[in-house]
């Protein structure tokens, strides 16, 4: 039996079941007498329904139920909601339309639910939705923010006038507005943050059950939060929280996608209870194209003020964010609260001021992937900052630090009032910078251009609040077997927790982690859970498993005093035994609470908490690129980062958490991009073969270092650390294109870069 604490870096326990086909994903579950689902979704951006007739599709071979909105409504359902409906910093109310669960009178983007047919086989299902007929009056479309709020732009929801659900200022517009006044430089850029979508290696789905003895529901999901959405999905139900069970064995991924409550969630069930069977729907790709919920698409013209000296005075920023045809999930939350949230990052900005709007679309409903609000925050200023560079004449890495807040400074305050506890900026960037070798840079690029290719040099930092939902709980308990099970109500989604999460309760319990059972993703097993998203788990979980530690050692000393003849006082705990101090008596943990339980004084502890504050993962990537001068084909020669995600509790699984997100953070950066033609509303990119994922020939060998400094405001030290590669990459690289197309006047470009992008910019250049 080995004892693995924080700090060591042992091979991740989980893979031996996954690499010997032991996962247990939605695919591997069996239930008896399961029907099949098939979700029937508009052909049209925006239409009206003027009729559906399901008679003919309803007698089809194998078909147990056609449901449309009107037996919805007959059975009582309700529409989403949104997860964040006001502003949580001024408390002004959202505008939004309820998004319903089967599209009722109209449709507001191709893919959304029309129909759900079930039969016992899947292909049963998919033959009888092609008999359902639909008749649509098609509506003009919009499909990006400024087309809908262009003048007589079609209404989508006549909830939302002009189709704006948020137009809201926040700044210090007078001090702004003096900054600019008296500053010796101003650069102003217009950046387009384009959609993606996330398409995770399982796709979206659900295996929906109903016990009519007890009235209680029970889905099989793929999700990343399985509390909150459980309560969201119970609220369309029409039922209780508690007549719901969500239950999450294995996922296979989710980067943002499945981390609110879907229409589909609900209708499985209520196809359950309708049909009386187990009912299992599945995403095609195709679907995960047209319905998952998307992410960034925020536009945003920015300008910096700067002194004679490069000192930043002060910030503006217009932005327009594009929610899709429904406020779904965090909806406006991440344009208000995240977005806002660090908003000058780690430099000092005395003065900001903001425009925020957000509009509904005739698009996919937007989510939230790795960094949301957060990412576009920080890729705004680091173009800003390498814009202002090359017009003021100023080095870029210098102007960077020239700005940055130093360590004494910390814990910092932003001009927003949002503190950050812990950090050393410039030291991180210039241990990235050294370990690039940027002083090989200039030669590296003269063997380019001997070449025949351009080359260029980017650095972005990044820093973002990690910890998601504020509330989370742990529940241990000490078995009779000797094993001890850990409880949570976060959700590992592939980041390795039943690995590190045993380690951390080995530091503290000294307990060998192969006695400690991780268990989660059943709602049934502990009552609340804030799951996994704004890589909160370790964060979150962590800190309740220790405080639950203090009070699992305070009952146990009790015990062991008892046991031991000794008074508490005398009592210490160390590696996982209590010892009267001087003396060379002691007694395992795991001994105590046999003790415990016996004597009717068990160990078990849950422990609930709140938190006041996140964490702020932060550190410096630096990349180069060559750029192909016939062909616009841009290739990532160097990735090089440093990055301090605090204390880690497993060097290695940190390690692959970045490489992850630096791979998600190239794909928006050189090759995806979701798309709709803007008269249609159709999705032009939906399939893999128009949407590009990274491969690993478009990635080079990660270069990753270490600067931590330890987080100040949970007991372990730990930041999240498994967004900051989403966030950094897309502005680094784009600040390394500019740099190799600098000689040639070329001075921005939007979108992935593609070759045909780049070759366009070159040939405008020119």
């Amino acid at each position: 039996m080995t004892t693995s604490t924080i700090g060591d870096s042992p091979r991740r326990r989980e893979d031996a079941r996954f690499v010997t086909g032991g996962g247990a994903y939605l695919d591997d579950l069996r239930f008896d007498r399961t029907a099949h689902a098939v979700v029937l979704r508009s052909p049209h951006a925006h239409a009206l329904i003027t009729s559906i007739d399901t008679t003919v599709a309803a007698s089809a071979p194998g078909v147990l139920a056609v449901l449309t909105a009107a037996d919805a409504d007959a059975d009582g359902l309700k529409p989403l909601r949104p997860y964040v409906e006001a502003n949580v910093l001024t408390g002004e109310r959202f505008t939004f339309a309820l998004q319903p669960l089967l599209a009722t009178g109209k449709v507001r983007f191709a893919g959304e639910p029309v129909a759900l047919i079930v039969a016992e086989t899947h292909a049963e299902a998919l033959d009888a939705a092609e008999l359902v007929t639909v008749d649509y009056t098609p509506l003009a479309a919009v499909t990006t923010a400024d087309a809908a709020r262009a003048a007589g732009a079609p209404t989508l929801s006549p909830e939302v006038p002009g189709n704006v659900c948020v137009d809201w200022r926040t700044s210090d517009t007078p001090g702004a507005d003096k900054a600019f006044a008296e500053a010796a430089h101003v650069v102003t850029l217009q950046l387009d943050n384009h959609r993606i979508v996330m398409n995770p290696m399982e796709p979206r789905g659900g295996v929906g059950q109903f016990d009519p003895a007890s009235g209680r529901y029970t889905l099989h999901v793929s999700s990343q939060n399985i509390h909150i959405n459980r309560n969201h999905v119970a609220r369309a139900l029409g039922v209780d929280a508690s007549d719901v069970r969500f239950v999450a064995p294995d996922v296979g991924g989710g980067f943002g996608a499945k981390n609110f409550a879907y229409a589909e969630h609900a209708l499985i069930l209520w196809a359950a209870r309708r049909t009386g069977r187990p009912v299992k729907w599945i995403a095609s790709r195709s679907e995960v194209f047209l319905s998952d919920h998307a992410a960034r698409d925020m536009w945003a013209e920015a300008t910096l003020a700067l002194d004679v000296e490069g000192k930043f005075l002060a910030l503006k920023v217009s932005s327009v964010a594009n929610l899709g045809a429904y406020m779904a999930g965090a909806g406006g939350g991440v344009p208000t609260y995240q977005y806002v949230h660090l908003q000058g990052t780690v430099y000092r900005l005395p003065a900001i001021s903001l425009h925020i709007v957000a509009v509904l679309t005739n698009t996919a409903p937007m989510g939230v992937t790795r960094g949301p609000g957060f990412a576009e925050t920080v890729n705004i200023l680091e173009r800003l900052i390498d814009a202002a560079a090359r017009q003021g004449g100023f080095d870029r890495a210098e102007l960077r630090r020239r700005n940055m807040v130093p360590p004494e400074a910390m814990p910092m305050t932003n001009a927003f009032g949002f503190q950050v506890d812990s950090g050393t900026f410039a030291q991180t960037l210039d241990h990235a910078l050294a370990r690039a070798d940027t002083g090989g840079f200039t030669e590296r690029r003269r063997q380019s251009e001997a070449s025949g290719r351009l080359r260029g040099l980017g650095f972005a930092y990044h820093i973002k609040g990690t910890g998601g939902p504020p509330d989370e709980n742990v529940d241990i308990r000490f078995e009779a077997d000797g094993t001890v099970s850990l409880i949570t109500g976060t959700q590992h989604i592939g980041q390795g927790h039943e690995t590190t999460f045993p380690q951390i309760l080995s530091t503290r319990l000294g307990v060998p982690n192969d006695r400690i059972r991780l268990c989660q993703g059943d709602t049934d097993l502990i009552a609340a859970g804030g799951g996994h998203g704004s890589s909160r788990a370790t964060y979150m979980g962590g800190t309740a498993m220790w405080r639950a530690s203090d009070e699992i050692i305070a009952k146990g000393t009790a015990l062991a005093a008892d046991a031991l003849e000794a008074s508490e006082a005398d009592i210490r705990f160390e590696d996982g035994r209590f010892v009267v101090s001087g003396t060379d008596r002691s007694i395992p943990l795991l001994e105590v609470a046999a003790l415990g339980r016996d004597t009717g004084k068990p160990l078990d502890t849950f422990h609930a908490w709140t938190r006041e504050h996140m964490t702020f993962p932060n550190g410096a990537h630096v990349v180069e690129v060559e750029i192909d001068r016939d062909t616009g084909r841009t290739s990532l020669a160097r990735y090089t980062a440093v990055d301090d995600y605090g204390v880690l509790v497993n060097p290695m699984i940190a390690t692959g958490q970045a490489h992850g997100a630096m791979a998600q953070g190239v794909g928006q950066a050189l090759l995806e991009h979701a798309t709709y033609d803007p008269r249609s509303g159709q999705m032009i990119a939906g399939s893999f073969m128009d949407y590009a994922l990274p491969r690993a020939d478009d990635l080079p060998s990660f270069d990753l270092g270490f600067n931590p400094t330890p987080c100040t405001t949970n007991p372990l030290g730990v930041k999240g650390c498994g967004e900051a590669g989403a966030i950094a990459a897309f502005p680094a690289i784009a600040n390394a294109i500019l740099d190799a197309l600098a000689p040639l006047g070329v001075n921005g470009f939007d979108g992935p870069a593609s070759p045909a992008r780049i070759w366009q910019a070159m040939q405008a250049a020119r």
